[in-house]
């Protein structure tokens, strides 16, 4: 695939970003795209390996080296259709996907690997350009009608592929907007909602009806739903956040990192929020609990509101600045790793655990309480983390957001009404792959994306979504031709 001497011709290049300075002032997208013919160069990079082990790295199964191939020729209109043929939104991943598939490569071998990201970005982006993405209606309805609850990524993928099928398919959302966590959860700046109601529009034409401000289980009983549709499909998402429970927590400016990203996420794309919702960061200290991505997205939001300072802690130890490619590869590798958002300012601290919030008379926090720990190993090599004596700090904090993951999905409402059978990690319980794959423990009722599968990758959550419609299909008409 690509050109067989083309790793050697061409070094690897990737799109940057604007200068720090420049896109703090503003919550639109800030990567700088590559130029088509250089696009086409890092296409040309693509190996003849005898394993592709970036289709592993893969969730969704991409066919990465044959439209690698294909914009290395150049063939854009054909590289479209490879890409769709397993991922549903690929202007999604390639946006805020973290590139698994490049972890795999075989160039990643000597850290050069195919900039297959902006590849994948790059085609959607022409492909929508020059108008070649258009819906895909059904020459012919089945009849049969589906409710899909939750509208992020994997609902919106089992949908999708459910209305190709011909079935009419509705999607419930309890926001007031399509898009999950991808339209609240996710800031602006990393991903564009033009490419959510884009996507709708398509879904839209494809016979998909999208249904707001309607929350199953709550206002709408989930059983009212089984009676009146052939199959329900619940896409919930995993929204428990993990909480810390130290002294100090009730006091005010402690916050939930998603729900300080959602209510600035919709004041951003004019949506109206009441001010005991909206917590801003501007001139204050804000500290940061938990070192993935949504702490990532609370710095970049914090940094954008004017915070005086920002500071993320991580209970882990710090990754390597390099993994040892032996052991780790193909495989996800722990390294570490620096965000744009981290990039734009931010102190980073490790092996740190949170012992106490301290307030002050009013009950607003102003300090945190810290320990820094270690971790070893047992005589059964487990993992044990203990407190370093004579360890113990202090922060100021005006701001703490608690970004520690999510532990599995919200029960009460709907799942508690249902009556699911729940994995031991509190999700829905349900397979992929056998003759029940993605059914719930209830005949008729199916789960995909993390509210079976715990929280993950947007790339996960489609994957899961279009597996889950081929299970839904099969079901239903006792065969399937969508594609697993």
């Amino acid at each position: 695939m690509g050109k067989p001497t083309g790793f050697m011709e061409y070094d690897r290049h990737d799109r940057r970003y604007e200068p720090a300075a420049d896109r703090v002032v503003h919550y639109d997208e800030f990567v700088v795209p590559l130029p088509e013919a250089e696009v086409s160069n890092q296409g040309a990079r693509c190996m003849d390996c005898g394993i592709p082990f970036c289709h592993q790295g893969c969730p969704v199964n991409n066919i990465i080296p044959d439209w690698n191939d294909l914009v290395y020729r150049g063939d854009w209109q054909s590289a479209i259709e490879v890409l769709h043929s397993t991922n549903n939104f690929p202007e999604l991943t390639g946006r805020i996907c973290p590139a698994p598939c490049e972890a795999a490569c075989t160039l990643n071998i000597d850290d050069i690997p195919v900039t297959i990201k902006t590849i994948e970005c790059a085609i959607v982006d022409k492909a929508w350009g020059e108008g070649w993405i258009k819906p895909q209606v059904p020459k012919h309805r089945t009849g049969k009608r589906i409710a899909v609850v939750g509208s992020g990524p994997s609902g919106l993928a089992c949908a999708q592929q459910l209305a190709r099928a011909g079935h009419n398919v509705v999607l419930f959302e309890k926001e007031d907007r399509i898009g999950g966590l991808l339209r609240y959860g996710i800031p602006d700046f990393k991903l564009s909602k033009r490419l959510i109601d884009r996507r709708m529009s398509q879904m839209r034409a494809e016979g998909v009806e999208f249904r707001t401000h309607t929350h199953v289980g709550v206002q709408v009983p989930a059983k009212q739903l089984r009676e009146e549709y052939d199959a329900l499909v619940l896409t919930g998402g995993a929204e428990k956040p993990r909480d810390l429970p130290v002294p100090g927590r009730e006091l005010r400016g402690v916050r939930f990192a998603m729900d300080f990203l959602r209510a600035n996420s919709k004041r951003v794309q004019g949506v109206y929020v009441p001010d005991e919702q909206f917590v801003s960061a501007m001139d204050k200290h804000v500290v940061v609990i938990g070192g993935g991505d949504t702490g990532s997205d609370c710095i970049g939001t914090s940094n954008r509101h004017g915070a005086r300072s920002v500071t993320q802690i991580e209970i882990l130890d710090k990754p390597p600045v390099k993994e040892d490619k032996a052991v780790t590869w193909p495989l996800w590798p722990n390294k570490l790793r620096t965000s744009s958002s981290q990039e734009e300012g931010c102190e980073r601290m490790w092996n740190v655990t949170t012992k106490a919030l301290v307030g002050d008379e009013g009950g607003n926090i102003k300090a945190l309480k810290y320990a820094l720990v270690r971790w070893d190993k047992d005589a059964l090599g487990r993992w044990q983390m203990s407190e370093v004596p004579g360890s113990e700090g202090e922060l100021k904090a005006d701001l703490v957001l608690l970004a520690m993951g999510f532990v599995h999905p919200v029960h009460e409402g709907m799942l508690t009404e249902l009556g699911v059978e729940l994995d031991p990690r509190g999700n829905v319980k349900g397979a992929t792959d056998g003759e029940h794959a993605y059914h719930a423990s209830i005949e008729g009722v199916f789960s995909a994306g993390d509210m079976r599968r715990g929280q993950s990758l947007v790339v996960w959550a489609i994957r899961e979504g279009r597996q889950c419609a081929r299970a839904v299909d099969e079901w239903l008409m006792g065969r399937s031709d969508l594609p697993r």
